[in-house]
């Protein structure tokens, strides 16, 4: 188990074993897998581009017991079996390709929503949830996400909803199974990971909706009642009877951080359940890319950058680091130029090399639209002479794209 310890870049000397920075690898020259410090340049470097990194200490010239009381003793960085003790881990592989899994997201996708609206409607009429429908409804998903999440990934991208608290439901629900996937859990946790963030915001519904649609700063009594979304939740799930710890924790704990600021109750560290850890993720992860009243959608690679830059902050750097890994360093739906000029969005990751995923051609070198878009795989261009490289991820609605009318050719 690798012992880290964060390091200002003021600090840093010769013989250190980079393994982190304070930002993403992709934004800096430096090699991702980590690096030895050898001479004065490259702590130069270093400052230039961080304020602070993670030195291994056991790779260190320096020793790990000299670190420890130069610099302060770090967190250890744990094995995800460490942070999931008890269940039986194992990795998944894909038995489908995009193309395959495509109609059969769709399928299990349109039906969700539908039982997801009911379950809402019930919950305002009798102020409970029919847990066995909402069970049912998830199977489609969690079977579509373990053959393969990219079909899910990008329809729930360009899927619209009339209303952002269903969208969020089901959008969370896909990032949460698939970053479940990522770590091993079994399918009963990612039915249980699919449930509780479909549930995590139900009890919003007991509160004012001009309240929550507010383009305005809200008033400290409204922050109040927002935040009280949690324990309402809490009581929608006692009175409906499900007793799911995992559901529970992740309604009771979702806005929990790692570093203590979050609340109800200002849980940190492991003190914060696994499941609830996730679900911190995958909420902060879909309203940063979720149109608000009160905030733009960022880009999902923004997105991306901003989680990875709150690693061991708010939210643990193990886990923040799987959802990457699961959903890509340019996740379904990021519109890009690409090295040629031409624009593009991005259609599914390569789990191997995930700088190099498919990306849908929309605009070319001149940025006029395609008379037919077409596809191009970023992992085989990488074989030719002139490969194509993303140059950079670009903002929602960049040239005026509309991702909703979007169809992927052969689909």
């Amino acid at each position: 188990m690798l012992t880290t310890i964060k390091v200002l870049t003021k600090d840093l000397e010769q013989g250190m074993y980079v393994s982190a920075l304070d930002r993403s690898w992709l934004e800096t020259p430096f090699p991702i897998q980590g690096f030895q410090i050898e001479n004065q340049q490259q702590i130069e470097q270093l400052r230039n581009f961080c304020t602070y990194v993670m030195v291994d200490a056991r790779k260190s010239r320096q020793g790990e017991s000299s670190l420890q009381s130069k610099l302060g003793k770090g967190r250890k960085r744990q094995a995800v079996s460490h942070i999931f003790k008890g269940r039986d881990l194992a990795p998944y592989r894909d038995d489908s390709n995009f193309e395959e899994e495509h109609p059969r997201a769709v399928a299990a996708l349109d039906t969700l929503v539908e039982d997801l609206w009911q379950v809402f409607e019930q919950v305002n009429e009798r102020g409970k949830i029919r847990a066995a429908q909402l069970k049912r409804a998830v199977e489609p998903l969690i079977g579509s996400v373990s053959r393969n999440p990219d079909a899910c990934l990008w329809i729930t991208r360009l899927k619209h909803h009339d209303e952002y608290s269903y969208h969020k439901a089901l959008s969370t629900a896909i990032w949460a199974v698939t970053l479940g996937r990522e770590l091993g859990l079994p399918r009963t946790d990612l039915r249980s990971l699919a449930m509780g963030a479909m549930l995590m915001d139900v009890g919003k519904l007991r509160i004012d909706p001009k309240v929550l649609k507010a383009n305005r700063k809200l008033k400290p009594d409204e922050v109040r009642e927002v935040r009280r979304h949690v324990s309402y939740g809490q009581d929608i799930l006692n009175a409906s009877g499900i007793l799911n710890q995992d559901v529970v924790d992740m309604v009771a704990h979702h806005h929990e951080r790692y570093d203590g600021s979050g609340y109800p109750a200002g849980l940190k560290g492991d003190e914060i359940p696994p499941v609830a850890r996730v679900a911190g993720i995958v909420d902060t992860y879909g309203s940063l890319t979720s149109e608000r009243p009160y905030a733009r959608a960022m880009s999902p690679s923004a997105a991306i950058r901003t989680l990875y830059e709150l690693r061991d902050i708010k939210f643990q750097a193990e886990l923040v680091e799987s959802f990457i890994k699961a959903i890509g360093v340019y996740p379904a739906g990021t519109l890009v130029e690409l090295s040629s000029g031409e624009v593009g969005v991005v259609v599914a990751e390569s789990r191997v090399r995930r700088l190099k995923p498919k990306v849908m051609l929309l605009l070319d070198d001149g940025k006029r639209s395609l008379a037919a878009p077409r596809v191009v795989d970023l992992q085989s261009e990488a074989d030719n002479d002139e490969p194509l490289l993303i140059r950079r991820s670009l903002e929602p609605g960049a040239y005026r794209i509309d991702l909703s009318a979007i169809k992927v050719p052969g689909l």
